[in-house]
């Protein structure tokens, strides 16, 4: 289970419903809103290993030098996993340049002893081609994910099969594979059978299930307890 979370308050409340990743992310700002070093630097101090780390680079057009500089920076905080998202140029817009994104993966150099998480947007149509390209890139993972926050989920926009082909393809070039995309209760069972390592949340963690609100500890430790079941089922 990842739980992305804006501050320190927020982390321990998810550190204590005992989750797997705690992600650190700026919902206010879109997708991939990056926190400020200082916010996260203070989390990675408090969660001391006892849990994984990854945060955001932010919401950023596929320029190699500018990715490259804000993982950089954003891998400074000594976060676990520094996670880049694979936008196409003007997609706000509906651009879906997926070209200048092959680029952009092309041109990044390795950031030594840091872990790089890519993310792509079922909701932008990304070629499954971005995930051999990841590999080839050096990263460590892929997850998928929605750009527009606009009340449909990674099941709205995206089919069963599609993620099939996704998680698969993941996993044949040994990359650790994430599922999100304002995930809900309901959502989990189903996503649970395309054998991710990981699905993530956010809006479901929050106080009316709205992604800008505080979380709420109680829908944290139900979304705990029913992956945690999937799991004691999977091995029984």
């Amino acid at each position: 289970m990842l739980a992305s979370v804006r501050d320190l308050a927020e982390a321990r409340v998810v550190l204590d419903a005992g989750v797997d990743l705690i992600d650190l992310k700026n919902p206010a700002d879109g997708a991939l809103g990056a926190l400020p070093v200082d916010v996260i630097r203070a989390v990675v101090d408090f969660v001391a290993g006892r849990t994984i780390s990854s945060a955001t680079a932010g919401n950023l057009d596929p320029d190699a030098s500018e990715l490259q500089a804000a993982m950089a920076r954003i891998a400074a905080t000594g976060v676990d996993y520094v996670k880049a998202g694979l936008f196409p140029r003007g997609w706000a817009d509906g651009g879906r340049g997926y070209i200048e994104v092959f680029d952009c993966l092309n041109g990044l150099q390795p950031l030594p002893g840091v872990r790089r998480i890519a993310v792509l947007f079922a909701d932008l149509a990304p070629p499954l081609e971005l995930v051999d390209a990841v590999a080839e890139a050096g990263f460590d993972g892929v997850m998928v994910d929605t750009a527009l926050k606009q009340g449909r989920s990674l099941c709205d926009v995206a089919s069963s099969g599609w993620l099939a082909d996704f998680v698969a393809r993941a996993h044949g070039r040994s990359l650790m594979c994430g599922l999100a995309g304002s995930l809900r209760m309901e959502h989990i069972d189903a996503l649970a059978l395309q054998a991710p390592d990981y699905l993530g949340f956010r809006g479901a963690l929050c106080v009316g299930r709205e992604r800008g609100s505080e979380l709420d500890s109680e829908a944290v430790r139900r979304v705990r307890q029913r992956l945690r079941a999937i799991e004691h089922d999977a091995v029984v």
